[in-house]
């Protein structure tokens, strides 16, 4: 069964941009690992200031092996560095973690 984790990062108002930019420049890392299925960075809306970060995996153990891998060391690497113009790019962040119980008509 699949398992869904969802990250969400609080974002400073007017540093939405440099985090989507963090994440297009390590795009592709992820991919990589045995047993990811999907990946997402989701743009907030309507006042909202949460950017979500969805990623599924076959397993929670395939998502733990991400999470210990050298590559996620290297992907957030300096993710704690201010943002060029000032600030933090992200405040606080929470992992929310689901199993997939359905499946679109014609998915496994």
């Amino acid at each position: 069964m699949s398992v869904v984790k969802i990250n969400a990062i609080s974002v400073p108002e007017g540093h939405g941009a440099e985090l989507e930019q963090r994440f297009a420049a390590r795009a592709g890392q992820v991919e990589q690992m045995p047993g990811f299925e999907e990946f997402q960075l989701l743009r907030p809306t309507a006042g909202e200031t949460r950017y979500f970060v969805y990623t599924r995996w076959e397993s929670d153990e395939a998502f733990q092996a991400w999470v210990n891998s050298p590559a996620f060391g290297h992907g957030h690497q300096g993710a704690d560095r201010p943002s060029p113009h000032g600030g933090p790019v992200s405040v606080s962040s929470e992992l929310w973690s689901y199993e997939v119980s359905t499946t679109s008509p014609g998915q496994g």
